[in-house]
């Protein structure tokens, strides 16, 4: 522990390097920093960002959104695919799309645009409400949107009146009674509908969902299928409606492999197709693209770069195609997790820190302690000392032991009545700090390997650190599916991090909590941070939030949205930045309302449970009164813990 610690450790702790993709890093101050614009060394201190959103009264937890970022990650995609397609001489284009459940938040879908338009980017859709929302943002009639998703006769109803305006709309068949569903419509209307197809290919994908691509798959059109609807294709003299092909092996493919074999799966059957006189235009690789948010190769993360992706697509399908003699077709890819995913940042502030009760160091039990308590303290005086070294770590695990008994037998004997509770609790509080002692006396000798009591003592002795955020709201994907996210503090990093730490939410759920951690640590259970320090605030990032858990958060709690602000780099400003936009997060009437609670009625209620306790002289009017108003004002109130009062005080 008297090491010296560096930035550069830091660093190396918490994988920057491996997840940031450039894009974060630590400065000499141990603050954490953003490089925000590709190609220029432009640094933003996100402390800095803090301290002005404070300045203007914005609350925590706060979403800040450096969206210079999704314009950078929108640049890197299509000149991957640029490159790729200049290294094979590819004869056509990629034309890539945002899908929008990724993120449908209007002001990242106009970013993700803008970002877009010089590269011909387009959207996808997969409901109702995504349709009607991306149809007004096809400024130019060649801009590609694609339909996926269960589609009914109205959804499809609407799709053929986009086409009818000139809009470049393509619904995916991902059943067979969706193109019978869609002829009728067509001849319904006098209109030839283009539309495309998605196969379930025998590929299957990699990684958490493998279920998406193969037979399993949920959505697809079968080959038996493919071959009924280009025959009906063929008696109407249709064929060339049908314009996409697509497959999906699933969101963060892991392996490249799989995708690799897929796309030349499918390039077998676009040759075919185009072999039979269809005129596919479009071959749609799905999403997948994976983000690197362990910063390692391990399981659950990704084995390949943005440019290995884009290669192992454009040369799979340009083999294929010289192979069959066919022309290339245009690629898209529905890569909206690698655009998204980095440039959002979840801020929470760290509320307390909940250790374990332990004994004062001066501590000696009375005459009259229980022997128990006794006991417990002879064995933390012994761990304390020279003679706990002397006898290795056998004596360090054989005084364990005595701990785990003396602390059993105290539980036996307080639910027999038979200990006092003032003598279990300082059971307790010795039990802890033995544990304590025998804990650290083991990270001295560092054993190899270290025995499993070490291992079991390490869990046990880990902090609570209470965090102002709702992990159901702004981490969902944790939750429920473990993945991970990187999480460091923001500020302090040229400091030791000494305490090994979970971070609990504000939730009242016992899964209201962060389980595995981003670190260089092998145990991935906890995450170590530095002690708080009374009357400063404590700041942690939780980064690469900008791809699903931004709009897939529940009203668990009622918590609601969180604030945020929109963040630009810019030189000629002070501290590098400018913030365009800052919007408040959910107030407690929106969230009620959400579960068909109103101010009105509320209030009516209220008013008349005030009156009943006036009547009975439980409360005095003036003050019952005063009541009132202090409830009312609540509905104006934001949903999360309000530490701007509690600094006041």
């Amino acid at each position: 522990m008297t090491e010296s610690w560096s930035v550069e450790d830091a660093a190396a702790l918490y994988r920057v390097d491996g997840w940031s993709d450039g894009f974060f890093d630590v400065n000499e101050a141990g603050h954490v920093v953003v490089r925000p614009i590709d190609g220029d060394a432009l640094t933003i201190d996100i402390m800095d960002v803090l301290e002005e959103t404070r300045a203007r009264g914005i609350r925590f937890p706060l979403l800040l959104r450096f969206q210079d970022i999704l314009h950078a990650r929108v640049k890197r995609l299509n000149r991957a695919f640029a490159e790729a397609i200049e290294n094979v001489d590819y004869r056509n284009v990629y034309r890539g799309v945002y899908p929008v459940k990724v993120n449908q938040l209007h002001e990242v879908l106009e970013e993700v645009i803008a970002a877009g338009k010089p590269y011909g980017l387009g959207l996808e859709c997969g409901s109702k409400a995504e349709l009607v929302a991306t149809i007004p943002h096809l400024a130019d009639d060649d801009g590609l949107l694609v339909c996926n998703g269960v589609k009914d006769p109205q959804m499809l109803s609407l799709i053929v009146a986009a086409q009818t305006l000139g809009k470049n709309v393509i619904p995916v068949m991902e059943k067979y009674v969706e193109f019978e569903q869609l002829m009728a419509i067509a001849r319904r209307e006098s209109v030839t509908s283009q539309f495309g197809v998605r196969v379930r290919l025998r590929t299957t994908g990699a990684g958490k969902w493998a279920a998406s691509g193969g037979y399993r798959s949920k959505f697809g059109i079968s080959l038996p299928e493919l071959i009924d609807i280009v025959d009906r294709l063929d008696a109407d003299d249709a064929k060339d409606a049908f314009v996409l092909l697509h497959f999906h092996l699933g969101s963060q493919i892991t392996e490249i492999q799989q995708l690799r074999a897929a796309a030349k799966e499918m390039s077998q059957i676009y040759a075919e197709l185009v072999g039979r006189g269809v005129n596919v235009r479009y071959l749609d690789v799905g999403g997948g693209v994976g983000v690197n948010y362990t910063g390692s190769f391990e399981d659950g993360s990704i084995n390949y770069g943005l440019q290995e992706y884009a290669n192992t697509i454009v040369s799979a399908v340009q083999e294929v195609c010289d192979e069959r003699d066919v022309p290339p077709p245009i690629l898209v890819s529905e890569s909206g997790r690698a655009m998204t995913a980095h440039h959002s940042i979840l801020v929470v502030e760290t509320l307390g820190a909940f250790r374990k009760d332990r004994a004062g160091d001066d501590y000696a039990p009375p005459a009259d302690a229980h022997r128990l308590v006794g006991a417990l303290h002879a064995t933390l005086e012994w761990l304390r000392g020279d003679e706990a070294l002397n006898d290795g770590v056998a004596g360090i695990v054989e005084a364990y032991h005595d701990i785990e008994v003396a602390h059993q037998e105290a539980s036996t004997l307080f639910g027999m009545g038979f200990l006092s509770l003032a003598d279990n609790a300082q059971v307790e509080r010795l039990y802890w700090s033995a544990c304590s002692a025998a804990l650290a006396r083991l990270r001295e000798m560092e054993p190899e390997p270290p025995p499993v009591q070490m291992q079991k003592l390490e869990e046990l002795l880990v902090d609570q650190y209470l965090c102002n955020f709702s992990v159901f709201q702004s981490m969902l994907d944790h939750w429920a599916i473990d993945q991970p996210f990187p999480i460091m503090p923001l500020a302090r990093l040229d400091e030791r991090p000494t305490r090994r730490t979970m971070l609990v939410d504000l939730t009242c759920d016992s899964d209201g909590k962060v389980g595995q951690y981003v670190s260089a640590n092998e145990d991935n259970s906890f995450l170590e941070l530095h002690p708080l320090n009374d009357g400063e605030p404590y700041y942690l990032g939780v980064f690469l939030m900008g791809a699903y858990q931004d709009i897939m958060g529940d009203a668990h709690n009622l918590f609601g949205r969180v604030s945020e602000v929109h963040v630009y780099g810019d030189a000629e400003e002070e501290n590098n930045f400018w913030l365009e936009k800052s919007i408040p997060g959910s107030a407690v009437h929106d969230m009620l309302a959400q579960v068909q609670y109103f101010p009105n009625d509320l209030r009516r209620r209220m008013q008349d449970l005030i009156k009943e306790k006036i009547d009975s002289g439980a409360v005095r009017p003036k003050r019952a009164m005063q009541i009132l108003d202090q409830y009312m004002a609540f509905f104006d109130t934001q949903t999360y813990y309000d530490t701007t009062t509690e600094r006041k005080e």
